[in-house]
C-alpha cells in the first residue's frame, strides 16, 4: 500500500447476539478510538447476523471502500462460528487446517489438560493465504487477508489480536481537537459553525447538545484539524464570537 495522509477503516460486528441485545458491543468503539489515535479515520460500523451470504457481502463492499476493515465475532469452535468459511468465501480462496495454528492450539490443551477435540480443531481452520494473528490469551488465532482483520469477539481477546495487528497498519495524519462547552442551544451557534466550516475545507466541526436539567443544558462545540495552529486559531476565533455575544463557554 502507498504511503497516504489519510487512511480509512471499517468495523464489521459479526453476530445475532449482538442484534438481539443479549450483548452488547464494546469492541467497535475500542478499536474506532485506537484507530483515531494512529491517524485513521473508522467511516462506518455495521453490525450484522451469523448469516453467511450477509457476511460475504459485506466484506466484500467495505474492503473496496476503505482501506481496512476490521471484523469482529463468528471465529470460535461452534456450529454457528461461520466467519472463517465466510470470509474464505468472499475471497474465493479455500479454508483448511492451518499447521501452525493446530499446533499452537493442540500445545495449549495439553498444557491445561482439557482435550482437543474436534470441536476445538475448528478454530485451526484458516482461509488459505492469510497471515495469523497471535490471540495470548485463549491461542487460538485471529487472520489478516489483505486489508481485512478478523478478530474473536470476546472484547479481552479481540483488544490482544487488535494489539498484534498494528504493525500492519500505516498511520495517517493525526486529527487534534478541541472541545468548548457552550451555555446555549444550537439555533444560537449554528449560523457561525456553518460559517467556520465553510471558510476551512480543512476543519471538521460538531456540535452535539445535552440536556441534563432546566438549568444545565447546552452544546458541547468539537473542532478538529491535522493542523495545531489552524485548530487553536479557530477555537480562538469561536470564543471571540461567544464573548462578543456575551454566551457562557467552558
Amino acid at each position: 500500500m502507498v504511503k497516504k495522509a489519510k487512511y480509512s477503516a471499517s468495523v464489521l460486528v459479526i453476530g445475532d447476539e449482538i442484534l438481539s441485545g443479549r450483548t452488547q458491543d464494546t469492541n467497535s468503539n475500542y478499536i474506532a478510538k485506537k484507530m483515531a489515535e494512529i491517524g485513521i479515520d473508522t467511516s462506518e460500523i455495521r453490525v450484522i447476523p451469523d448469516i453467511k451470504e450477509v457476511i460475504i457481502e459485506s466484506v466484500n463492499e467495505l474492503r473496496e471502500k476503505n482501506d481496512y476493515l476490521f471484523t469482529t465475532g463468528g471465529i470460535g469452535p461452534t456450529h454457528d462460528d461461520i466467519t472463517a468459511e465466510s470470509i474464505a468465501l468472499a475471497f474465493g480462496v479455500k479454508i483448511e487446517l492451518n499447521e501452525s495454528a493446530f499446533s499452537v492450539l493442540k500445545k495449549y490443551y495439553e498444557e491445561i489438560g482439557s482435550p482437543f477435540n474436534e470441536v476445538r480443531q475448528r478454530m485451526a481452520r484458516i482461509p488459505v493465504g492469510a497471515t495469523l494473528i497471535e490471540n495470548p490469551v485463549s491461542k487460538a488465532p485471529g487472520f489478516k487477508i489483505e486489508n481485512v482483520f478478523v478478530f474473536a469477539g470476546i472484547p479481552k481477546i479481540m483488544i490482544a489480536m487488535l494489539e498484534n495487528s498494528l504493525k500492519f497498519l500505516h498511520k495517517g495524519s493525526i486529527v487534534h481537537s478541541q472541545s468548548v462547552k457552550v451555555d446555549a442551544v444550537e439555533g444560537d451557534i449554528a449560523d457561525t459553525l456553518s460559517l467556520m466550516d465553510s471558510e476551512d475545507s480543512d476543519l471538521r466541526i460538531g456540535s452535539y447538545p445535552f440536556f441534563n436539567s432546566k438549568v444545565d443544558f447546552g452544546v458541547n462545540v468539537v473542532i478538529k484539524s491535522v493542523d495545531k495552529d489552524k485548530l487553536s486559531k479557530s477555537v480562538n476565533k469561536f470564543k471571540e464570537f461567544l464573548n462578543k455575544n456575551s454566551l457562557n463557554f467552558d
